[in-house]
């Protein structure tokens, strides 16, 4: 029987502890070979109303442990300003509901295994790309945490930091007052910490060892001016990467990797973090969308991966003074088989999730 699991059900049985190892053996395998995935393609598709566009979404992955995956994503995207801040928003047939699904394979006979909803596991995996980047490169008696942000990519960074630091205090800052106070209420009683909420976005930075922008912002939201020495720095939102003034006292760059080339085309190989096709491509539209490239290496000569890590070619932070920054690079592929296999054991461990027929997605006419 093939498995359908819901949110609900991944938040019974994924915890962080989980995501983090279960990505932190993926990008150790891709860097040596054991896995493989692509960047994520966009294609994107103009609507009848000039401010939003269709955007379908995809990336896929897979590893000799036995797990393949394929994430999908049907989303409607425009802009939107409240408080003088520019968001990115986006829904699947109205606003409010979405539409992202993983599709989990066995490598072993190409079974069709699972269809797990995407929304609990996305806010996972990029809380635990966070808490990876922290694990290696800030200082190891890090403990205060500087937040910009105050929603649900917020709240996973902070479950991911306290697991892998002893955190002691949060100093949050976000623009709409209600948010940022309901959200330090939550971290006070959920992780018994101490929490400053911050009137100004430039005091979050004061003091802190981890400074973490987590926005749906349409523009980079961190300050470059305001880091101080021995910072770790992590950048959700914004257009993808911090500010330039943040990049250039940026000492040491952890970029966990790349997608590999397609085999026999070494050329191919890309560090985009996603690649778009579009519809009427010479049709802008005021979406937010960005028509440009995604970002890839930004900081080549200052850059370690955990290809880097695990040869010894490079170390890491060498000296508690350093400001360092972290992302993932493209390999989302490598994610979702990772993650998504870990919830399928889980569920079915405890006999949770929805059975449907696997008969139902297989057929006997050759494809």
């Amino acid at each position: 029987m093939t498995l359908f699991i819901n949110n609900d059900v991944v938040s019974q049985v994924l915890t962080m502890k989980d995501t983090i190892a279960a990505l932190e053996q993926s990008y150790r395998d891709v860097a040596t070979g054991e896995a493989v995935c692509r960047p994520r393609i966009d294609i994107r598709i103009p609507t009848d109303d000039a401010s939003k566009t269709y955007q379908f979404g995809s990336m896929e992955g897979g590893s000799t442990k036995g797990y393949f995956a394929v994430r999908m994503k049907s989303d409607i995207i425009y802009q939107t300003s409240y408080e003088g801040v520019t968001t990115k928003e986006k829904y699947c047939k109205e606003p409010g509901l979405f539409c992202g699904l993983i599709f989990l394979t066995s490598v072993a006979n190409g079974e069709p295994l699972a269809f797990i909803n995407d929304g609990v596991l996305q806010h996972m995996r990029v809380g635990a790309d966070g808490g990876i980047g922290v694990k290696y490169m800030s200082n190891e008696d890090a403990e205060v945490v500087g937040m910009l942000g105050s929603g649900g990519m917020a709240r996973t960074h902070m479950q991911a930091f306290t697991i892998v630091r002893n955190i002691r205090k949060l100093q949050v800052f976000s623009p709409t007052r209600a948010n940022r106070e309901t959200f330090a209420a939550e971290m006070r009683e959920l992780h018994g910490i101490e929490v400053q909420v911050c009137a100004n976005p430039e005091d979050v930075y004061k003091g802190a060892h981890i400074v973490a922008a987590v926005t749906d912002s349409a523009v980079p939201v961190m300050d470059g001016s305001c880091l101080e020495n021995g910072q770790h720095i992590i950048n959700i939102g914004g257009g993808g990467i911090p500010d330039q003034a943040s990049l250039d006292r940026v000492d040491v760059y952890f970029r966990f990797g790349n997608a590999p080339a397609p085999v026999g085309h070494p050329e191919l190989a890309l560090d985009d973090e996603y690649l778009v096709w579009e519809a009427r491509p010479d049709q802008a539209q005021d979406t937010g969308v960005r028509r440009t490239r995604g970002h890839g290496v930004k900081l080549p000569d200052r850059m370690v991966s955990f290809a880097d890590l695990l040869s010894g070619e490079k170390p890491g932070r060498t000296s508690a003074e350093q400001i360092t920054y972290s992302e993932r690079g493209n390999l989302q592929g490598a994610q979702f088989y990772a993650v998504a296999g870990r919830v399928y054991e889980l569920a079915r461990e405890r006999n949770l999730g929805n059975e449907v027929p696997t008969e139902w997605f297989l057929q006997d006419i050759r494809n």
